[in-house]
């Protein structure tokens, strides 16, 4: 005898259309939140990556600094070994065959250097300075050695105290129109502030005694 069943009763085990639009439902919403996490996941370790990159990028910059200042050199001219004037750290070194005239500006958010070929002579030290800061003024990318600073301050050790470099240790020299002449200081302070969205917070500061050859 042939069973009889009702219309729409399902014999076959299969599922109703409503079934299959619930479980598209229901996996849309799992896929949608597990994208939303993986994403989050992606977005923060790019974060973690790029402050990594800034900090190690930063303490290469901070180490050519220190080498810098450790190998001045007098050139027992009116050149000074070390000069300052709120937006240009000017130093000459000593370098493999001769002097070197470095430069560190701040230029609109980045720190940037400049360093000559090593030169002989005290017109060509001055000279390359006057080129160093010509070059940093064009902005050649060549020279960005760190972005992200919203500014900076020098300080110089004179005299059993901390002073800023452009307002004390000056001496006149020469005759005719005073000259102010920079006095080497016996240390050195930076103060580095960085930029909202650099990667980095706060304030910076390092010192370094400071030993002319």
């Amino acid at each position: 005898m042939r069973r009889v069943t009702a219309p729409g009763s399902r014999t076959d085990g299969g599922f109703t259309l409503v079934e299959v639009l619930v479980a598209l439902v229901v996996m849309a919403t799992m896929a949608a939140m597990a994208w939303r996490g993986i994403d989050a996941l992606v977005r923060s370790r790019e974060v973690a990556q790029t402050h990594l990159a800034q900090t190690a990028r930063l303490r290469t910059v901070m180490a050519q600094w220190e080498v810098d200042l450790r190998a001045l050199q007098d050139s027992h001219s009116a050149v000074q070994p070390l000069s300052f004037d709120g937006g240009n750290l000017v130093l000459t070194r000593q370098g493999n065959a001769g002097l070197q005239v470095v430069v560190w500006s701040l230029r609109e958010g980045s720190l940037w250097r400049w360093e000559s070929p090593s030169v002989r002579s005290v017109q060509d030290l001055e000279d390359q300075r006057q080129r160093g800061l010509q070059q940093l003024a064009q902005r050649n990318p060549a020279l960005r050695a760190f972005d992200g600073v919203a500014g900076w301050q020098f300080y110089c050790y004179w005299d059993t105290a901390w002073s800023n470099c452009q307002s004390t240790g000056s001496t006149a020299s020469g005759t005719g129109p005073v000259r102010p002449t920079l006095r080497t200081p016996d240390g050195l302070r930076i103060s580095m502030q960085f930029a909202d969205g650099s990667g980095l917070a706060g304030t910076l500061t390092r010192q370094l005694e400071v030993t002319v050859r």
